[in-house]
């Protein structure tokens, strides 16, 4: 039977100093007091062989400051330059208000007509009315090109001298064109004289193409293609005739760029 007055042991007796944590003896380990601080590490020191072998280490280049500068500097300056021109763009454009001018066929006859075996011959003249429609743009015509067609078949082509037009201004011109024994395929040909039997007229198309500078004052626009078509022109020419002239008066031409 065990005795109750026999000391527990396994635990350190009453008013022994604590166990040191490091596992040495209890009687040489003194409690430091409270409050005490530990210092850090001392840092390795600032040698240039310790940075140049750190991977890690990135030293700050002046240089790269400045340049990085300098390219927001350019791309800021370049910027508001696209802005400025634009909005200068855009008010000059509201105050001139730049129109394409205005095409109108008032006449074209045909003579000498000859179908024959998949050939045409034939001579046709064209006169039409170019109008300015801008009051305060002038327009000058470099280059005027024209063609007569049927269908989508080109029949013949000429060229129109250059002529300059002030601010509303209409200018009439004129076009002849020529073909003699040009061929034509089965499908227009036999379409032209179908419509000549029935009808006693053929539709003929005539496209232009112009090159036109818009220009107000010392301001001069960029040169500008302007193209063309008049389409369906009736020329009244029957089975028994080589010549006719244009059916239902003027007719205005359809314009673009």
């Amino acid at each position: 039977m065990n005795d109750p007055n026999r000391p527990v042991t396994g635990y350190p007796a009453a008013g022994a100093p604590p166990p040191n944590p490091n596992g040495y003896g209890g009687a040489a380990y003194q409690q430091p007091p409270i409050g005490t601080a530990y210092p850090y590490a001392a840092p390795p020191p600032a040698s240039a062989v310790y940075y140049q072998n750190n991977p890690y280490y990135q030293p700050n280049n002046p240089y790269d400051a400045q340049r990085n500068n300098f390219l927001r500097r350019v791309i800021g300056m370049a910027i508001a330059a696209m802005v400025i021109a634009g909005t200068f763009v855009f008010i000059l454009w509201l105050i001139l208000r730049p129109r394409i001018p205005e095409f109108r066929v008032d006449s074209l006859s045909v003579s000498n007509l000859n179908l024959t075996n998949s050939m045409i011959s034939g001579k046709w003249d064209l006169r039409f009315t170019v109008r300015n429609p801008n009051k305060k743009m002038t327009l000058y015509y470099d280059d005027v090109a024209a063609a007569v067609f049927y269908d989508d078949v080109s029949l013949s082509d000429t060229t129109v001298p250059p002529f300059f037009q002030e601010k509303r201004a209409e200018t009439a011109r004129q076009a002849s064109f020529a073909t003699a024994g040009a061929y034509v395929n089965n499908r227009a040909f036999d379409q032209m004289n179908k419509e000549r039997s029935q009808k006693g007229a053929i539709g003929f198309n005539v496209r232009m193409v112009a090159r036109v500078r818009f220009r107000a004052g010392a301001w001069r626009a960029r040169r500008r293609f302007v193209r063309v078509y008049c389409k369906d022109l009736s020329v009244g020419v029957g089975s028994n005739n080589s010549s006719g002239t244009l059916l239902g008066g003027a007719r205005q031409c359809r314009v673009g760029l």
